[in-house]
């Protein structure tokens, strides 16, 4: 019925150091530090004040819109601060902070969601704060809510883990390959017009691979894609190519295509909530790279520190010269040891200071590597052309001519430039042009309507 494709042909490290070690929980820290907005979306909205005692699993914070999720605590104890936290992105944004008082008791008030129908179980999954946990932050019932509209008929099922390090959805695979099982059931229990499930698992993780195979032989509408191990295999758009042939195009959602991506680690979440009710409280994480004494998948509270997870975790063998929430390819950068993780932090990675020192950059050569390297056959030399124009309205119009909106941001551009451009950075100054120069265009009309 499906024959799979291919699309991106970039080389990168594995490094998969942790690919056979379980997940270990971690000493529950001594407080949490919340943000508001841990998902693409609007700030959740605190419902706690100073002083408010909590536990394990209680509401936090109200989803403040569509698109956004609920906040939980993750350990038991006393709100000592409602503070701003300034995101990695730059974005300011308040954030609960929560003593804890050692217990990590649960609340009590927790059980699992009453489901019949596609309705609950969207409101459910809304319910659970469940966004992404792959990384994107998506939330998850947005994704959902296109299938009440008949729209989707082809779940994927993101397992590529196509990043350097990271292994914690290729453990959820081997470990929990029940959860993710009963995760399928329950999609196939209330979206009727869902016909096929591809699993899509980069080759290097043959063990995932085949628990997989054997998790679901006796299912006619499962799939397993063994997919070639070049990066960006896990990037939406490109795994959608390569496990159903559909092309999403620029501006559009998956969903116009019939196609909606559940990461493996949050189909399994899926799972546990709807039969206990606990709410997304604590994340699979791989901590690792060349400054970490000893790699390991670890099982911590969401709002952890860095540095507690580096001290539970044996510490480090090498002064940190970068720290990363995710991979080294399209992670973002933490300021210091002292931040916290969030929903979608499937990895903590620090570099040595020899790795993370960027090289002198020189003039392009114009050899044409990072057009080649470009999972969707961009043109990163057009884009680096069209940001030296004058006029910030011929700026826009060349980048938008050159399809700047399709790029992902998989850093495969700037990987493979000898002259050691940056890139990725150039696209994002660019899309911040594009935004901005839409933004006066809006207010311009605004203004003469007013008129």
């Amino acid at each position: 019925m499906f024959r799979f494709g291919f699309l991106g042909n970039t080389h990168v490290p594995h490094r998969k150091n942790t690919a056979q070690m379980s997940p270990i929980r971690i000493e529950p820290p001594k407080e949490v530090l919340l943000p508001m907005c841990q998902h693409i979306g609007a700030p959740a909205t605190p419902i706690v004040k100073v002083g408010d005692t909590v536990k394990i699993g209680q509401k936090i914070a109200e989803a403040s819109g569509y698109v956004s999720s609920p906040i939980y605590a993750s350990v038991s104890g006393k709100v000592s601060k409602i503070e701003n936290y300034l995101r990695p992105d730059g974005r300011n944004v308040p954030a609960i902070r929560i003593l804890s008082d050692g217990e990590m008791s649960v609340y009590e008030d927790i059980k699992a969601p009453e489901v019949n129908d596609l309705e609950s179980l969207v409101a459910a999954v809304r319910e659970s704060g469940l966004v992404g946990l792959g990384g994107a932050g998506f939330p998850t019932s947005v994704k959902m809510d296109a299938v009440k509209k008949g729209a989707i008929d082809t779940v994927v099922l993101n397992g590529a883990e196509c990043e350097p390090y990271i292994t914690s959805d290729t453990r959820t695979m081997i470990d929990n390959a029940a959860g993710v099982k009963r995760g399928i059931e329950i999609l196939k229990q209330y979206m009727p017009t869902v016909k096929a499930y591809i699993f899509g698992i980069e080759d290097n993780k043959p063990e995932a691979i085949a628990k997989m195979k054997e998790t679901f032989s006796d299912a006619g509408d499962v799939f397993v894609a063994a997919l070639p191990s070049l990066y960006p295999q896990g990037g939406e758009k490109v795994l959608i190519y390569n496990t159903t042939k559909r092309t999403v195009p620029e501006g559009k959602l998956p969903a116009d295509v019939g196609v909606m991506v559940i990461n493996v680690t949050s189909l399994a979440f899926i799972a546990k909530y709807i039969d206990t009710g606990m709410p997304l409280v604590e994340k699979c994480m791989t901590f690792d790279g060349s400054a970490v004494a000893s790699p390991k998948n670890l099982i911590v509270p969401i709002g952890t520190s860095i540095s507690h997870i580096v001290e539970c975790a044996g510490g480090l063998k090498e002064p940190a010269g970068k720290i990363i929430f995710g991979g080294p390819m399209m992670g973002v950068c933490a300021s210091s040891l002292d931040e916290p993780i969030s929903k979608t932090t499937n990895a903590v990675t620090i570099l040595n200071v020899k790795e993370s020192t960027e090289p002198p950059v020189t003039a392009c050569i114009h050899c044409g590597r990072c057009v080649a390297a470009c999972p969707l056959s961009l043109n990163p030399v057009a884009f680096a052309r069209a940001l030296t124009l004058e006029g910030k309205e011929e700026r826009v119009t060349r980048l938008e001519e050159n399809k700047l909106g399709l790029c992902m941001e998989c850093g495969c551009c700037s990987f493979v430039c000898p002259a050691n451009r940056p890139l990725v950075q150039n696209h994002r100054i660019g899309k911040m042009e594009i935004r901005e120069y839409k933004t006066h265009l809006a207010e311009l009309a605004r203004a003469k309507e007013s008129k």
